[in-house]
């Protein structure tokens, strides 16, 4: 069952606040930019339209910095990467930074190519609000691993812990590791977020949309480390409903969206009060 913990934070009153940043999307209805991979973008648009926020795949390099200075929040993933992508992700990012849009980098596959991995790190420099990827990618992003095998991870979330703090260290950002349970690290802060389901690591773009939905939730909660608490809480809630009614990976990916709108506030403040008993 999903269950949220951070530092020395009262667990009510963290999940209060969860519940609250789940609200906050909503209402507010964030426009999110998303520079992402080509195989991915339905079901993030999809995931970003479910929790409340407004998905804009702006990508090209005419218009991504401009549309960046309109954005609420920015994604970048560097899934399918060539020149021309990773020369609008860096004019996005720039002005995002200058503008203090929130912006989220997922480093997808980072660490184990050579392209990708220079471009990731050239874009820190544009200081990530949060970077969001798993063991081995945020290792990889460090420099303290050769990377996974392609998008799987070959290290676990707590393997990550002094990478994602080093970098976190460096950028001023919030470091997310994905694992069986999310690590998340802001400086000296942490937090954890455990549950979800096996079926969301045989869906393809759930991680991807989980980019997407910190930058939605960055965009509206004033703590970077709360908003990316909150959306790996809510993709863990929204995961465990769906994996309870999905014959398998087909049916729960429809559900998981399903799920994801299902979830509102109410409803994970009750699901993470439940976990903590």
């Amino acid at each position: 069952m999903a269950a949220v913990a951070a530092g020395h934070a009262r667990p009510d009153e963290l999940v209060a606040a969860v519940a609250e940043a789940r609200a906050a999307v909503a209402t507010a209805a964030p426009l999110v930019q998303c520079l992402t991979n080509s195989v991915v973008q339905t079901i993030t648009a999809n995931a970003l339209l479910a929790v409340g926020a407004s998905p804009a795949m702006v990508d090209n390099v005419h218009e991504s910095g401009d549309f960046a200075a309109l954005s609420s929040a920015v994604l970048v993933n560097v899934g399918t990467l060539d020149d021309a992508r990773a020369d609008a992700m860096a004019l996005a990012a720039a002005s995002a930074h200058e503008r203090s849009r929130p912006w989220v980098l997922d480093p997808v596959a980072v660490g184990g190519l050579a392209f990708r991995t220079r471009v990731a790190r050239e874009l820190l420099a544009s200081a990530p609000t949060v970077v969001r990827g798993n063991a081995s990618e945020v290792m990889g992003l460090a420099g303290a691993g050769a990377g996974g095998r392609g998008v799987d991870s070959t290290a676990g979330s707590a393997e990550a812990v002094d990478a994602a703090r080093a970098l976190s260290l460096r950028t001023g950002g919030v470091v997310a590791v994905s694992g069986e349970v999310d690590v998340l690290v802001h400086g000296e802060r942490s937090a954890q977020v455990s549950g979800g389901s096996v079926l969301l690591t045989r869906t393809t773009g759930a991680g991807c949309s989980l980019g997407a939905l910190v930058a939605a939730y960055a965009a509206v909660a004033g703590d970077p480390l709360l908003a990316a608490l909150a959306a790996h809480a809510h993709v863990a809630v929204a995961a465990e409903r769906a994996a309870a009614r999905s014959a398998g990976p087909g049916s729960f990916a429809i559900a998981w969206i399903d799920e994801l709108d299902a979830v509102d506030a109410g409803a994970l403040h009750d699901a993470l009060s439940g976990g903590q008993r």
